[in-house]
């Protein structure tokens, strides 16, 4: 009987593994938020035979699409009208498939941003959607369905710019960055005297109860989105970057602090944390300038973490980098692409590929790809040499991050919703 139950389990486990979609794109900038996808096939030279579909959206935003299964999901909003659209559309026809509405009054917030910045995450069953208003913080659980499952209100965000850090999920948590804005810290205008109370909150995925949360200072908004860590050696932990706290690692299961680099980061950090050669970087920056990209050692139970390199020529102050095996490639939000050694910091070459960027680079197959402020699509060669495969203008603003899934590159812009490759599965 044993045997035969073994059998079974092997057969049904089986049979899950073919039926079970391929999900490699259900956060911001994708697995673990490397911006780097195992699909091959996606094109390396543009134009309108490689558009599968483009879909019109309701609103603007910032945001990036996720997706799971054949199922896309993006937020939107009217910004000066207010109001927030979640929708979920065809990831192979771009049709509709449902559309909710929140209600999101209008306040001032930074030019740049806007009320749609934040990614959802996406899970089997759940989308995972966070916005603000001054104050009210919300993380909302909905179905595949748009249903409303749960939704939390954490209370006041005290920014000037607004809130923009996406949620991510780590065993059966939903966790949530809420870094705000201290008034002695914050340069020009400030809309809001009050401080902000700033923490990392997790919170369970079955009905939005707090788990931990771990108190952290208040200095300026942080809008870095964590990634999980996992060494050979020492717990796994999330990663954080922030102003007030360097880099931060905190064990998922509990919130506490497993160990810290305090300093990495002078100004604000609106890229996010990214594992490349064993090290940890990240960037701060303003929008006068002082980018600075920051790699660390990171820590272990013996020894504390450890400085490897900083790069100040051309580092990116918003888009997140990229990196694989030995390689990263540093965009720049003023077009200038440097590609390192990722372990030592060593410039291969440092090129201008022109135009300026929000949006972070994301690879596949041989390919990067980046997206401008204008909306043109950028494509290089993932090597250590320096070479433009194509550009595609989509003649249309674009502050958002490309994903890739399906063998597909899915691109936001204000006002469409692009799908590149592929184009022969769409069905009729």
């Amino acid at each position: 009987m044993r045997d035969w139950n073994v059998r079974l389990f092997a057969v049904l486990a089986s049979a899950f593994a073919v039926a079970a979609p391929a999900q490699e794109w259900t956060r911001f900038r994708g697995p673990n938020g490397s911006g780097v996808s195992e699909d091959k096939g996606l094109p390396a030279k543009f134009g309108e035979t490689a558009v599968s579909w483009k879909a019109e959206l309701p609103g603007s935003g910032h945001s990036s699409p996720v997706l799971w299964g054949e199922k896309v999901f993006i937020t939107c909003t009217g910004d000066k009208s207010g109001g927030l659209s979640v929708l979920c559309l065809n990831a192979k026809t771009g049709k509709l498939i449902w559309q909710r509405e929140f209600s999101l009054t209008p306040f001032a917030k930074h030019q740049f941003n806007s009320f749609a910045s934040a990614t959802p995450a996406a899970a089997d069953d759940r989308l995972y959607v966070t916005w603000n208003e001054p104050d009210h913080y919300l993380l909302t659980a909905l179905d595949h369905q748009g249903k409303t499952v749960w939704q939390r209100d954490f209370g006041p965000f005290i920014s000037q710019h607004a809130s923009g850090t996406s949620p991510v999920l780590c065993d059966y948590k939903v966790i949530l960055a809420n870094f705000q804005d201290d008034p002695k810290f914050v340069e020009g205008p400030k809309p809001d005297n009050r401080t902000g109370k700033s923490s990392i909150i997790a919170v369970s995925v079955k009905d939005g109860k707090t788990v931990w949360e771990t108190a952290r200072r208040s200095t300026v908004v942080a809008y870095s989105t964590p990634c999980l860590y996992e060494p050979k050696v020492g717990k796994r932990a999330l990663i954080f970057n922030s102003q007030s706290h360097g880099f931060t690692a905190l064990d998922p299961a509990d919130g506490k602090v497993l160990w810290e680099y305090e300093g990495a980061f002078d100004k604000r950090t609106v890229s996010s944390p990214v594992i490349a050669a064993g090290l940890v970087i990240g960037s701060s920056g303003s929008g006068g300038g002082g980018n600075v990209l920051t790699a660390i050692r990171p820590g272990t139970p013996d020894h504390k973490p450890e400085l490897a390199y900083q790069i100040k020529k051309a580092a990116p102050y918003v888009p997140t980098s990229v990196a694989q095996k030995d390689l990263a490639w540093l965009w720049s939000d003023a077009g200038i692409v440097t590609c390192i050694n990722a372990a030592t910091g060593e410039a291969r070459y440092q090129e201008r590929v022109g135009g300026n960027y929000f949006g972070s680079p994301v690879l596949a197959d041989g390919k990067i790809y980046c997206v401008s402020k204008t909306g043109e699509l950028v494509v290089l060669e993932a090597s250590d040499k320096f070479n433009v495969l194509d550009r595609f203008a989509m003649n249309d603003v674009c502050e958002s991050t490309p994903a890739i899934a399906l063998g597909r590159l899915f691109v936001r812009t204000e006002s469409h919703l692009w799908c590149f490759g592929n184009k022969e599965q769409v069905a009729p």
